[in-house]
């Protein structure tokens, strides 16, 4: 079975001034929510991979944590510097 596809009349199609008119328009409180529990989302992702990424850490041993942390420090003192030059501080 094939589908049919018909265009939107010119008077009919959706313009940005009409996001608040018709069915599917939402108010500006639940995209005040929407938002938050976006971010809400975001943060506890982010929780949840800090916390396993520790995990691991601390399972590695002594060796490859202090060459981490060397690398990590090195990483750090390298960029501190590029924004440095940057910002000519």
């Amino acid at each position: 079975m094939s589908e049919t596809f018909r265009t939107i009349p010119p008077e009919k199609q959706w313009s940005p001034g009409d996001a608040h008119n018709g069915a599917h328009s939402q108010n500006p409180d639940s995209l005040g929510a929407n938002e938050a529990g976006k971010a809400l989302l975001v943060g506890v992702l982010g929780g949840v991979l800090a916390a396993a990424g520790y995990l691991v850490f601390q399972r590695l041993p002594e060796d490859q944590k202090s060459r981490l942390q060397s690398q990590a420090k090195q990483m750090l003192h390298e960029r501190i510097t590029e924004i440095r030059r940057n910002f000519n501080v």
